[in-house]
């Protein structure tokens, strides 16, 4: 069984946050997780997936929403603890 990653996106600006959740769950085999806001415009993106394709669709994200908007921050966790997610 492959490893399970979570992976995250921090976008400022709604048209940013759409086209790097689009961007990440069109160039590999990701579930999308869910999104939090942040405060001030900004918007964390989650995704779960394979280590591999977790990071290819976050770096894929990442360019697509710095194109249009400001990426603040990105990054993967891979194999989060259990108790990860109840934050």
């Amino acid at each position: 069984m492959a490893q399970q990653a979570l992976g995250m996106i921090e976008c400022k600006g709604l048209v940013a946050t759409f086209e790097a959740a689009d961007a990440a769950l069109k160039a590999a085999n990701v579930t999308y997780k869910g999104h939090h806001r942040v405060g001030n415009g900004m918007v964390a993106l989650l995704f779960e997936g394979d280590v591999s394709a977790v990071k290819a669709a976050i770096d894929a994200g990442v360019a697509a929403g710095g194109r249009l908007g400001q990426i603040v921050s990105s990054s993967v966790i891979a194999r989060p603890h259990e108790d990860t997610a109840k934050i």
